[in-house]
């Protein structure tokens, strides 16, 4: 039976437009893909959420923690571990930093001890010029955990309400649940948002963790209409003028009530992204499923990429270094310019670097993950060699 690998070339959609973005590509562009690709993350995380879970927490969260906290720790530590040798080496500089002027220092031997508890504690002192991007392990973490806490619970609120006396004629409607806890969700972010309130056990006040448990429970709420979904977009046209319209507002909203998931949002800008954030996914959703009903390198590609996403969350950020260093002999820049975080901002708005940036942030990553599987396939095979030679 053929796979249906939609939601992996959905993800690997999503992992590029992400690297796109982080890329510095042309302003409207960027706005466009901040309007819905990491809501999608989350969207198809939750769209492989299982009741069973319910009854068997203990292997929900064990999975969660081996899947995302594990690698944050690892990953974390290590880039703290080469956070001054970069100083070294140039890759890090005190001159030249982010758009806004910020810049990056070496830590002290203080900082580095306060940074390693962060991370092992509350998922945060990551290196902010090297893993910008890691601030999703610790919000899917969050978003999926407490997703499953709060359905245990307005699931069980329902149960008890429809055995009162008074009310025995209500049936149950267990499918009500979902829905109660993406409103809570979204209820909790609006109050948030407007009067500027924040998470103080949550690094950068929990807006992204809780809006990513919304976006979760509509990847699973998604997934129950999902056969529903496909059949009524059998008929090509329908599936392509809805796809261009749900693209077509998207871009409304990205030029004219911009919003993204940025921890300091706005509760304009909490009001302005559920719309094209679900509206975005739908998109790339149904161009998703073009792409799975025909073989080829590009669905063979995007599916790879889309199960390999890790890899390019932790490594796309270095990869562009090298695309940097060839900015810097085309341009005759500083050499220090290498450590503009994300990518050298210098032309970045009048030239095409940033599809070099893309080719590089997704390609690098994805090249040596492949390697890395083609070595232990030929150390598979070998030792398998080895074993039947000594029978």
């Amino acid at each position: 039976m053929k796979r249906d690998t939609t939601i992996s070339i959905c993800k690997g959609i999503a992992i590029i437009l992400m690297v796109i973005a982080h890329a510095e590509a042309p302003g409207w562009l960027c706005k466009f893909i901040f309007e819905f690709h990491m809501p999608l993350f989350f969207i198809t995380a939750g769209y492989f959420f299982s009741l069973k879970y319910l009854n068997d927490e203990a292997t929900f969260v064990k999975k969660r923690i081996k899947g995302l906290y594990v690698p944050f720790v690892k990953w974390s530590v290590f880039f703290l571990i080469i956070h001054n040798w970069m100083f070294d080496i140039g890759i890090l500089n005190e001159v030249y930093g982010n758009e806004t002027g910020g810049v990056t220092h070496p830590y002290t031997w203080h900082q580095i001890q306060q940074n390693l508890w962060n991370i092992v504690t509350a998922m945060g002192g990551y290196d902010q010029f090297l893993c910008g991007a890691f601030w999703f392990f610790r919000g899917l973490f969050v978003a999926s955990i407490l997703y499953l806490i709060l359905y245990k619970i307005v699931d069980a609120s329902l149960s008890r309400i429809t055995r009162y006396p008074r009310i025995t004629r209500i049936p149950r409607i267990p499918s009500l649940t979902p829905y109660l806890v993406c409103l809570i969700m979204l209820l909790l972010c609006g109050w948030k948002t407007s009067e500027g309130l924040k998470v103080v056990t949550l690094v950068q006040g929990g807006y992204r963790d809780m809006m990513g448990c919304f976006f979760f429970g509509c990847g699973f709420i998604f997934r129950q209409f999902v056969d529903q979904y496909k059949t009524m977009m059998t008929r090509y046209y329908a599936s392509v003028w809805l796809t261009v319209l749900f693209g077509i507002i998207v871009y409304f909203f990205s030029a004219y009530l911009t919003a993204n998931m940025n921890w300091r949002s706005t509760y304009t800008q909490f009001l302005s992204l559920p719309i094209p954030a679900l509206l975005g996914f739908l998109m790339i959703f149904n161009i998703s499923r073009w792409i799975d009903r025909r073989e080829g390198v590009v669905k063979r590609f995007l599916a790879y990429t889309g199960d390999h996403t890790l890899n390019i969350f932790i490594f796309h950020i270095v990869s562009y270094k090298v695309v940097s260093l060839i900015k810097i002999w085309y341009y005759d820049l500083d050499i220090r310019q290498i450590g503009c975080h994300m990518v050298i901002h210098d032309f970045s708005q009048q030239d095409q670097f940033w599809i070099l940036y893309t080719i590089a942030g997704v390609g690098i990553p994805l090249l040596f993950t492949w390697l890395s599987e083609q070595g232990k396939k030929r150390l598979r095979e070998y030792r398998a060699s080895i074993a039947a030679q000594a029978q």
